[in-house]
């Protein structure tokens, strides 16, 4: 039940940052929840093995090539889900770290609601 609730709270965050930034579009809801799962299982399968061939990079830049690889996870994204469209890199790179800062919000509240 948590995981539906927290894929259904990403789906709102995309929804959100879609309407705000302009080079990102989501065609409907139903678009929204299909992006929502697709980043949680790119997150979960492909993120992991981003970071491990890309550490040195990471290293070197003290962290901050973790944000590229949050910026290629959503451009995957664009291209495997017919309805969401990004218009390039750094609009994917604004559009991740702002889903990231809408995710904690709406997790920090999940988690209050808990107590």
């Amino acid at each position: 039940m948590r995981t539906f609730l927290k894929i259904l709270l990403t789906a709102l965050a995309v929804i959100v940052l879609a309407k705000i930034l302009p080079g990102v579009t989501v065609s409907g809801y139903t678009t929204a929840v299909i992006v929502a799962v697709v980043i949680a299982l790119l997150n979960l399968i492909v993120r992991p093995l981003l970071v491990f061939f890309t550490l040195p990079a990471t290293i070197i830049t003290l962290g901050l090539f973790l944000f590229v690889i949050n910026a290629v996870i959503i451009l995957l994204a664009d291209k495997l889900v017919s309805g969401f469209a990004v218009s390039g890199f750094f609009t994917a790179l604004l559009f991740s770290v702002l889903l990231s800062v809408f995710r904690s919000l709406l997790f920090s509240l999940l988690k209050e609601g808990d107590e």
